[in-house]
C-alpha cells in the first residue's frame, strides 16, 4: 500500500467527535458486491463515503473516494480495513473543503477557465490530475529544426506518464511518479486539450491605465502573438546591454525568443504600452515543468520610472493566483537593480548562483494576492531586466 506524505498524521491533540477529510484510491474486482463490501469495512468505523468515483480497467475497477474518517483514524487503519475488504494498490492523502466540489462541477469550471484564456491549459489539467509535471515540448526549435515530438492524435497512455498532441504543434507531457493515470483521468485531459485546440489561440483582453510619477500613462495589459512585430520594434530600440542583461547571450539572438515568450502555451505576458500605443516593456511568467520563471524588459528610454516594478508585482499576483508555491528570476550579481526589485516584494527569498548566473527565488503564499496600487510604484532602483536560464527558456 502507498501513502502519501500528506497522509502522516498521529491524531495528537485532536478531540473526539473530530473528523477529517481524505482522499483514497483503491482497486477493486470488477464483480457486484465488492463495492459493497468496502462500504461496509468503512462503516463499521464510523468513516463516511462523501463522493465516489469509479475508473474502469481492463482487469478491475479503480475507486476514487472522498471519505470523512473520525480525527483519530490512521492512514495504517484506512489503508488495513481496504486491503481485507479487497482492495489493492491503495492510495491515501489528506483532502480538504476544496474536494468537496463533484468532479463534473470541477471540470466544466476548468473547461470554462480554460475557454477564456491558453494560457490556463498547464494549470487547469494540474488542477484536474493532482500534484503532477507538465512540459510543453515545440514541434521545432528556436532555430526551426524539428524536434522530433510527433504525438499521435489520440495521444498516448503509459503508467504515469501521458503525452498529447498540442495544439500550438509538439506535444504536452504529462508525469504523476506517485499514481498511476487511469483511462477516465486521460479521457478528460484529453477532452480539455482538444477544447483549447478548437478554440484557437486567446487572451483576455482587460487592462488598467495607471500614472507614472512624472505624469505619464501607461497601460497593462495581457499580451500575445499579436504583439510579436511591436515587440521586435521595442527590441530595436533598446541597447545592447539592456538586451544582453535580458537574455543572457548574443543579442543578435534576442528576436528568435520571442514567438515562444509570448505564446500562451508556456505561460502569461503582460506588457506596457504609452498612450501612442507604442509596447515599450514585457513581463512574463513562464510555466517551467514544477517551478515558475519571472523576466522583465523594459525599453532604455523609460527605464527607472517604477515599470520593472510594477511589472513584478503584478506576474507575482498572477503566480499566486494560479497557485504557484515559487517564482524565479535569472540575472547577474552586477544587476542591482533586480535584486533590490526582488527584495522589493517582500517575500521570503532564496540565492543559487547557476552557471555563472544569479537566479533569485521568491516563495508565495495566499496572502500575496493583495490588491494592486493605484499608480505605478516610484522605484529607485534600475527596472527589473530577469533572463530565462542559459538564455532561452527553459524546458518550455
Amino acid at each position: 500500500p502507498r501513502e502519501s506524505a500528506g497522509a502522516e498524521h498521529d491524531g495528537e491533540g485532536e478531540t473526539a467527535g473530530e473528523t477529517a477529510l481524505w482522499r483514497m484510491r483503491t482497486t477493486v474486482k470488477d464483480e457486484p458486491g465488492s463495492l459493497a463490501v468496502l462500504c461496509t469495512a468503512l462503516a463499521r468505523h464510523g468513516v463516511d463515503i462523501l463522493t465516489l468515483q469509479t475508473h474502469p480497467l481492463a482487469d478491475g475497477t479503480v475507486d476514487e473516494l472522498l471519505l470523512r474518517a473520525p480525527a483519530g483514524f490512521q492512514a495504517a487503519e484506512l489503508t488495513r480495513e481496504t486491503a481485507a475488504a479487497g482492495g489493492s494498490d491503495t492510495w491515501l492523502e489528506r483532502a480538504d473543503a476544496h474536494d468537496l466540489v463533484d468532479a463534473p462541477t470541477r471540470v466544466l469550471g476548468l473547461a470554462t477557465r480554460t475557454a477564456l484564456d491558453a494560457a490556463e491549459l498547464p494549470l487547469a489539467l494540474r488542477q484536474l490530475l493532482g500534484r503532477c509535471t507538465i512540459h510543453s515540448l515545440p514541434a521545432t526549435t528556436l532555430t526551426g529544426r524539428p524536434t522530433g515530438e510527433n504525438t499521435p492524435v489520440e495521444g498516448v497512455l503509459d503508467g504515469t506518464v501521458m503525452k498529447l498532441r498540442d495544439p500550438s504543434g509538439g506535444a504536452i507531457t504529462i508525469e504523476r511518479h506517485y499514481l498511476p493515470f487511469t483511462p477516465t483521468e486521460f479521457a478528460r485531459a484529453r477532452a480539455l486539450v482538444e477544447l483549447d485546440a478548437r478554440l484557437g489561440p486567446r487572451i483576455p483582453r482587460s487592462q488598467d491605465v495607471l500614472t507614472l510619477p512624472e505624469g505619464n500613462e501607461i497601460t497593462v495589459r495581457r499580451a500575445g502573438l499579436d504583439d510579436l512585430e511591436a515587440a521586435r520594434a521595442m527590441h530595436d530600440r533598446c541597447g545592447d546591454r539592456t538586451l544582453s542583461l535580458r537574455y543572457h547571450g548574443p543579442v543578435g539572438d534576442a528576436d528568435r525568443y520571442l514567438a515562444h515568450l509570448l505564446s500562451p502555451r508556456y505561460g502569461r505576458t503582460l506588457a506596457v504600452q504609452t498612450a501612442s500605443g507604442r509596447l515599450v516593456a514585457l513581463g512574463h511568467l513562464l510555466w517551467d515543468g514544477d517551478e515558475t520563471e519571472v523576466a522583465l524588459l523594459v525599453e532604455d528610454a523609460w527605464q527607472r520610472r517604477g515599470i520593472g516594478s510594477e511589472l513584478l508585482e503584478r506576474l507575482v499576483a498572477l503566480a499566486v493566483e494560479a497557485g504557484c508555491e515559487s517564482v524565479y528570476a535569472v540575472t547577474q550579481s552586477s544587476n542591482t537593480g533586480m535584486v533590490a526589485a526582488m527584495r522589493g516584494l517582500g517575500l521570503p527569498l532564496d540565492y543559487q548562483i547557476e552557471e555563472g548566473t544569479l537566479v533569485v527565488t521568491a516563495r508565495l503564499t495566499a496572502a500575496d494576492a493583495r490588491p494592486r496600487p493605484a499608480r505605478a510604484r516610484d522605484a529607485e532602483q534600475t527596472p527589473t531586466r530577469a533572463g530565462t536560464r542559459a538564455g532561452r527558456p527553459r524546458r518550455h
